[in-house]
């Protein structure tokens, strides 16, 4: 069934309970207008009761086939089937009919509250325009090969990612990102799929399959957001599962003891408080609000940009009291230039073309950079026997001299002597055949929003560490700047993981370590950290899909906000609990001794269900 017709079919069904739910309204005031004739009065209550309540019924039967015996469907069909049994038809309708309305409204919450997630299904892009024949040909995405030229008119979205090769405009990023700055773009530029295209006409060259790009990603995260529950949602599932057997046992024996043991006691009495206690006992409440709760809790994140993939993630935020971070791409821009030369027994142009044919592979933006200030055109022939070493570097044969560029271990691990280098910024060492032949210092700028990234997270007491894998100057340079607490400089991507290793050892057993990343290098300590936390927009495939958290909009500052806003979904899922747990048992005990009647007990069900869901609903707003 296409979605359409989903949303067709449920729009449908909405409009009949209405109807249904009006229809034993009137019935129910004409019941109680209709006093002279009991038999009327009767058929009317009946017939309300039925209106409203057949498909309670209907469920509670075919879960009882399946199994499946204890639910609410089952306590609300016994517990009413009872009251028009002994006679009590108005209170039989009225927990039908006020159970009804509950539901409609929590529907109508639960559907406010996935909003913010389901407007996100907005950026899926129905059709990409290829050009066939001098004519604009709608494709699906799907269909769409990488490397074909699609061309975006004013108003479309960006259905695939690619490079501007034709065209300006200014794109909508909001949908994705949470900014609501559009972005001005022109031929070059990286074209992100889910953007919209505001003005202009672009022609994009496709870099990446449908399945490939980040909407499709995007909406991968988003799909399977609730499918990994968190503790607590765990917890009230099995909670439901015990306590609902459990209440229904101890409304039987209500029924049954007391009227046995106590003198001069009527079995009508205990069997009608019996009744209440099961309509009080539903777990209602429980069970709705704590997943909408934290279901609201994603969506209020997206609607900041930050996607959290799940409720489980929602708890170990909340939890965070240690954050690292890579340096390049997450505190810093990852906009590099060359900002020195230095040549030993070379010239700076030797030296330059050398390590750019060197990097001319690489689309690192160290190496890009490097390939820029290099500017001339790069002859691919020359270049043989490309060797990438792992953090250190590239060995290559260049017009027929081994070349080595990389890090100082590079140099070390080749028994190359290097001059003690005090430099600020990454730099890249070069040697011909063994011999050294000169360095290259590019220097990357701070984002705008590192500083207050590190001081937010600092001012709420969480600690602060670097991993990067440049030199120990450069660290500690980043690191004075923006007042991190540790850093640890020149570490390979499984030393990133020790480093990780050491901080969740250190913590305690409910706390959580947090690992901010962007890199492909990142992708293990990402996945090894407590919370993973990738940056969206410039970050690489393999560390947003080993992330449990995107920031869609590359912004360290997100970080508090994404912990806040996930203490502030723990704080009232909590709230829930306690407030339904305790109304709970205040009214089951009540019950037991007559002092709640039935029109209390739809209180403690479905207005104690309504109040948590209301609750709930503020882990929208941020």
């Amino acid at each position: 069934m296409c979605e359409h017709e989903h949303a067709h079919q449920e729009k449908n069904e909405d409009r009949n309970k209405n109807i249904r739910i009006v229809a034993a309204i009137i019935m129910v005031i004409l019941g109680f207008l209709v006093k002279w004739n009991k038999e009327i009065e009767i058929a009317l209550f009946l017939t309300a009761y039925l209106i409203v309540g057949w498909d309670i019924i209907l469920k509670a039967i075919k879960n009882i086939l399946k199994g499946e015996l204890f639910d609410e469907n089952f306590l609300m069909s016994i517990a009413t089937i009872g009251a028009v049994a002994i006679g009590e038809y108005p209170e039989a309708v009225m927990v039908m009919l006020l159970y009804q309305i509950g539901e409609m409204l929590q529907d109508k919450a639960v559907e406010k509250s996935k909003k913010s997630i389901t407007d996100l299904m907005d950026i899926r892009p129905d059709y990409a325009n290829v050009e066939e024949d001098g004519k604009l040909v709608q494709k699906h995405p799907e269909d769409v090969k990488i490397g074909t030229i699609i061309t975006v008119k004013t108003g479309e979205k960006i259905p695939l990612d690619g490079e501007i090769i034709d065209g300006n405009a200014v794109v909508d990023t909001s949908a994705l990102t949470g900014e609501s700055v559009p972005r001005a773009l022109g031929i070059g530029d990286k074209a992100i799929s889910g953007f919209i295209n505001t003005n202009g006409v672009l022609k994009i060259k496709t870099e990446k399959a449908f399945a490939e790009s980040t909407v499709s990603k995007i909406l991968v995260l988003v799909e399977n957001a609730s499918s990994k529950k968190a503790k607590t949602e765990k917890f009230i599932t099995k909670f439901a599962k015990y306590y609902t057997p459990v209440v229904v046992i101890a409304a039987v024996l209500l029924a049954v003891i007391p009227p046995l043991i106590i003198p001069n006691t009527q079995f009508i009495v205990w069997f009608q408080r019996a009744l209440t206690f099961l309509v009080i006992s539903c777990p209602c409440a429980l069970v709705i609000s704590v997943p909408l709760g934290f279901f609201g809790g994603i969506g209020g994140a997206s609607k900041d940009g930050i996607l959290i993939k799940g409720s489980n993630y929602i708890e170990a935020l909340a939890n965070t009291k240690a954050v690292a971070f890579d340096k390049t791409g997450t505190l810093t821009k990852g906009t590099f230039k060359v900002t020195e030369i230095h040549p030993f027994n070379t010239s700076n142009e030797e030296l330059l073309k050398y390590t750019a044919y060197a990097e001319n592979y690489s689309n690192h933006p160290i190496a890009t950079s490097i390939k820029e200030a290099y500017k001339e055109k790069i002859n691919a022939d020359l270049i043989k026997n490309i060797e990438e070493i792992a953090g250190q570097g590239i060995k290559a044969t260049i017009d027929n001299s081994e070349i080595l560029a990389g890090n100082k271990k590079l140099m070390l691990a080749n028994n190359i002597e290097i001059p003690e280098i005090d430099a600020f910024g990454t730099i890249i060492y070069t040697a011909k055949d063994n011999k050294f032949i000169g360095y290259i210092t590019i220097s990357d700028e701070l984002k705008d929003d590192a500083q207050k990234a590190i001081s937010t997270l600092s001012e709420s007491g969480i600690q602060t560490v670097m991993l990067t894998g440049d030199n120990e100057k450069t660290a500690e340079n980043i690191a004075q700047k923006l007042g991190i607490s540790k850093y640890y400089a020149e570490l390979f991507p499984e030393q990133k993981v020790q480093k990780i290793e050491e901080l969740i050892n250190n913590k305690s057993a409910k706390s959580s370590v947090m690992f901010v990343g962007d890199g492909i290098n990142d992708a293990p300590v990402l996945t090894r950290a407590d919370v993973g936390v990738a940056m969206g927009a410039l970050g690489s495939d393999a560390a947003i899909e080993a992330a449990d958290v995107v920031i869609m909009d590359d912004k360290p500052s997100k970080i508090s906000k994404a912990i806040k806003i996930s203490k502030k979904t723990i704080t009232i899922v909590k709230e829930n609990i306690v407030f339904a747990l305790a109304i709970k048992a205040l009214f089951l005990i009540c019950g037991a001794f007559g002092i709640v009647t039935m029109w209390g007990a739809v209180f403690a069900d479905v207005g104690v269900a309504l109040i948590a869901v209301l609750n709930s609903l503020r882990t929208l707003k941020n």
